[in-house]
């Protein structure tokens, strides 16, 4: 299922977005609050009020007015949001599922930490299991990045030396848009993600999936597509787990196909799309460092992008 509103911070499917919505409502009420008070009172001394005040009736009016209640409703909207400061900075408890995210110029790769010590890579895309709150570890290794899934909680800065946390409690399932929040290069605008949010079963289920490693291709072009994989030295910078590509530069491909998009949310999961993508990776993504294949033969190209593309 895709929510109608995928990236709202005012249509929040993850606690930590509730709290915030709740207190925007909040300050926009205050606000409200004060904005009639000053309107009503300026139109009252335009149009009703005919007679000049005394000194001792203005300094009340002012004080009163322009002092008096704005610290009252500012004081009340300050205690309010602090009063949601803890719940938003509470983590899970120990032993739980952990998810580390680097934000790369300009995609994010996504490791699964489990308990038993296991790890499980993938990029672009985070599946989390409704009603469970997670804890994100976020790093970066380049520039300053910006973790932010506006449905779900708040955005925090992703600190090159620094590793920051941020937890996720999702409400709802559904698909929800994450971005890159921080001016990051020339891609900046196409780093984004996707944070898929399952029943308890179906992620237990995708999380097994996960950790299987790749299938050997079976259709003729994709067999073709695996060695043009090999000879052209794409396992130099990337891991199909289940063969001898081993690089960790780029993205783990193990699973690609599976995916909802392609190159951080530039385009979509399709066949034609990866070879888009293999052929002119600078022009989809300017400043991309994935070196773009398009000199080789259009029939390596298109077997290519069905290996890929079979990689579920």
């Amino acid at each position: 299922m895709v929510s109608g509103a995928i990236q709202s911070a005012l249509t929040p499917a993850g606690r930590d977005a509730e709290r915030m919505a709740d207190l925007f409502w909040g300050m926009a009420a205050g606000a409200l609050i004060i904005w009639i008070a000053v309107i009503g009172l300026a139109a009252y001394i335009i149009f009703f009020r005919k007679a000049a005040y005394s000194r001792r009736g203005a300094n009340a009016l002012i004080l009163g007015g322009g002092v008096a209640l704005p610290t009252v409703v500012l004081a009340a909207l300050l205690v309010h949001s602090l009063s949601g400061l803890p719940h938003v900075l509470a983590l899970p408890p120990a032993g739980g599922l952990l998810v580390s995210v680097s934000g790369e110029q300009w995609w994010w790769r996504v490791r699964y930490l489990l308990p038993d010590g296991a790890a499980i890579e993938l990029a672009n895309e985070i599946r989390l299991p409704v009603g469970e709150r997670i804890e994100l570890r976020l790093e970066s290794p380049d520039v300053i990045h910006a973790f932010w899934v506006p449905s779900l909680a708040g955005k925090i800065d992703m600190i090159p030396g620094r590793i920051t946390r941020l937890a996720l409690e999702p409400t709802r399932t559904g698909t929800f848009r994450g971005a890159c929040a921080e001016y990051c290069g020339a891609s900046h605008a196409l780093m984004n993600f996707d944070v898929v949010v399952l029943e308890q079963a179906d992620f237990g289920a995708w999380l097994r999936a996960q950790q299987q490693p790749a299938m050997p291709a079976v259709e003729p072009i994709a067999v073709r597509g695996q060695a043009a994989f090999g000879a052209n030295g794409c396992g130099a910078c990337h891991t199909i787990r289940g063969t001898e590509a081993d690089g960790v530069v780029g993205p783990d491909l193990t699973h690609v196909g599976g995916r909802l998009r392609l190159a951080a949310g530039a385009l979509p999961n399709e066949r034609d799309e990866f070879l888009r993508w293999i052929a002119r990776s600078r022009d989809v993504k300017p400043g991309a460092h994935m070196p773009a294949f398009g000199m080789l033969p259009a029939d390596d190209l298109i077997a290519l992008a069905a290996y890929l593309d079979g990689l579920r």
